[in-house]
């Protein structure tokens, strides 16, 4: 193995500056989700040129490809990136910012896929050293519901081959450059939208008494419902119940008809979100009551929490000590976001990592922010880790 470890360090390095070269082009034409059709066909076009089988249009605009071993029969390992953009105006100073008004790669996507096709040309010259097959997902619609990961398993993607295990690698900009990160077991949130309105009756705001006030209403329905995460939650699972819009939208002398509020919960435990989703619409329903309101609740429910696969995790933190060094393989926390890569750890065991892309003696700033900015020099690290991961995992080791 000591060899295989010198060729994939070898070939990432070799294909690096290429896939520097596509997260540029990712990042400077962002697609929302489930409009990524330039990005897709960007991609397909690259994998034909290097003579990789693959399907597209699957889910829309996802990517399924697959590289034979030539070895003979063996496991499946898949690997799955995401594609969209954020509805962002960039403002993160890079000379290839995005074109695109209001779309950014604020969450690291462009550097998912360019690590996928650099690991697709590593993995690819080393198909006559592993048996089994390698499975590549261009995933759509990772930022929006439903999401693309479960469209793309209903339509066959972890079939023909039968995938028997799949990562998936996510940026961190709050890790140095050249760390890579990893958790066992519930790893990060579920997370459900939820729409509330107020409906009162509005008039003079010297009248109050001749109103149906709607705004304290919905101040006393907020502080109601926090009393669901910090006194009904079991202490054990992590509960956070947030609402970042209040629109109320009448005037300094005018109470309005109604008001807007919109959240989020976000927990580690199925029994538990569905009980604390019905105490949402009970403490809505009962509160607005109190105050002669009325209450429309409605509740979009998200992803699933992301469960990472002990044995499988545990290997791959281990395979990643001896590739890049115990000094730069960290133990991740729980972490209060959602992705919609939960779907496929339903289906199949699965490892969700994490890649630093922090910059040294730099601001950092977080994902989803108009200034997020990555050290480009993580993706020679993502790649030769992707690659060893996949090809240990191949080889049972």
């Amino acid at each position: 193995m000591e060899n295989i470890k010198k060729l994939i360090a070898e070939y990432s390095s070799e294909i690096s500056p290429k896939a520097i070269e596509f997260r540029r082009h990712f990042h400077k034409y962002p697609e929302l989700s489930e409009m990524e059709f330039e990005t897709s066909k960007f991609i397909s076009n690259i994998l034909t040129k290097w003579g990789i089988e693959h399907k597209a249009g699957i889910a829309g605009t996802g990517i399924k490809a697959l590289i034979k071993g030539e070895k003979g029969e063996g496991k499946t390992i898949a690997l799955r990136a995401d594609m969209d953009a954020l509805p962002i105006t960039e403002n993160s100073g890079v000379d290839f910012s995005s074109v695109n008004g209001g779309v950014m790669h604020a969450c690291g996507h462009d550097i998912h896929m360019a690590n996928l096709l650099g690991t697709v040309y590593v993995l690819n010259k080393l198909k006559s050293e592993f048996s089994g097959n390698l499975v590549i997902i261009f995933q759509p619609s990772e930022e929006k519901f439903p999401g693309g990961a479960i469209r793309m398993i209903n339509e066959g993607v972890l079939e023909n081959p039968k995938v028997d295990a799949i990562f998936g690698m996510h940026v961190m900009p709050e890790m140095p450059t050249g760390t890579v990160g990893f958790r066992k077991g519930i790893y990060m949130a579920s997370t459900d939208e939820i729409y509330i309105s107020i409906i009162g009756k509005g008039g003079h705001a010297a009248n109050p008494h001749q109103n149906i006030d709607p705004v304290a209403t919905a101040a006393q329905l907020l502080i109601a419902l926090q009393q669901i995460s910090s006194r009904m939650a079991p202490p054990q699972i992590p509960t956070v119940l947030s609402f970042g819009k209040f629109i109320a939208d009448g005037k300094t002398n005018i109470i309005p008809d109604r008001v807007e509020i919109e959240g989020t919960l976000r927990t580690f435990n199925e029994e538990w979100r569905a009980k604390a989703l019905e105490m949402v619409e009970q403490v809505c329903q009962n509160t607005a009551q109190s105050f002669g309101a009325k209450c429309e609740v409605r509740i979009e429910n998200g992803y699933p929490f992301l469960y990472n696969n002990e044995e499988l995790t545990e290997r791959a933190s281990n395979n990643a000590k001896l590739f890049l060094g115990e000094e730069n393989v960290v133990d991740m926390e729980l972490r209060m976001t959602a992705e919609d890569f939960a779907y496929f750890a339903q289906k199949v065991p699965a490892c969700f990592w994490r890649v630093g892309v922090g910059f040294e003696n730099e601001e950092v700033f977080n994902l989803h922010s108009p200034n997020f900015k990555a050290n480009e020099d993580a993706l020679e690290t993502a790649i030769k880790t992707t690659s060893w991961l996949a090809f240990c995992e191949l080889k049972n080791l």
